[in-house]
């Protein structure tokens, strides 16, 4: 078999059993989020254990190794396209006025981090269940909580005037971390619930105490 051969097959959709092949009729998946939309549905419909790569490619209709083109573990698909999540929520720091208070400029931007449209808001739950339920996904989410921890210390150091790797950047973090995951387990255990509000008043209650503390 030559080399441009191999690459073909490679790059070939992984197989589709019987019952499955009616599906791949459809246009492939092309896009960060459609993968990560169908990958879900799996999850929650099989388990995220028992779902491998090769179901996945196989009913999103593409090679292995586009599927790692976009992500580069299964590990990764609950989470979407994050590293562009964290790019924006950087820069929206970046462009606040350093006037407006600390605790009010980072509310306002973990907000609009979970801001999302009517569309997502589906998708956005059950993401967030499986990142907070299945064992495997609960110590992989250790590396991305790093860095979107990484994020706010950095505009906290910043502001502040001081390293990164200093206590009250850290602190401040780690605290808006902990908001963040109270937010998503109440909005999870309560179907009428308002995300968005939800993490607005932790973080309102939050700076309401630093305030008392000083």
């Amino acid at each position: 078999m030559t080399l441009d051969a191999d690459r073909l097959e490679a790059d070939a959709p992984a197989p589709a059993p019987e019952s499955q092949r009616a599906r791949m009729g459809r246009a492939p998946v092309t896009t960060h989020g459609e993968l990560s939309h169908l990958a879900l549905g799996l999850f929650l419909e099989r388990g995220f254990d028992k779902t491998t790569v090769d179901d996945i490619v196989r009913a999103a209709g593409i090679g292995r190794r586009t599927f790692f083109r976009y992500f580069a573990s299964k590990n990764d698909l609950p989470w979407g396209d994050f590293d562009r999540l964290l790019d924006e929520m950087r820069a929206h720091l970046a462009a606040m006025p350093d006037d407006i208070p600390l605790m009010d400029a980072l509310r306002e931007a973990v907000v609009d981090f979970n801001r999302f449209p009517d569309e997502e808001l589906t998708f956005h739950r059950e993401r967030m269940w499986l990142l907070l339920n299945v064992p495997s996904l609960v110590a992989h989410s250790t590396l991305r909580y790093a860095s979107w921890r990484q994020v706010i210390a950095e505009y906290v150091a910043r502001r502040l005037g001081v390293g990164i790797d200093s206590l009250t950047p850290q602190a401040i973090a780690w605290s808006c971390l902990g908001l963040c995951l109270a937010a998503y387990e109440q909005w999870l255990a309560h179907d009428d619930a308002d995300l968005l509000e939800l993490l607005d008043a932790s973080f309102r209650r939050l700076a309401a105490a630093y305030s008392s503390a000083a």
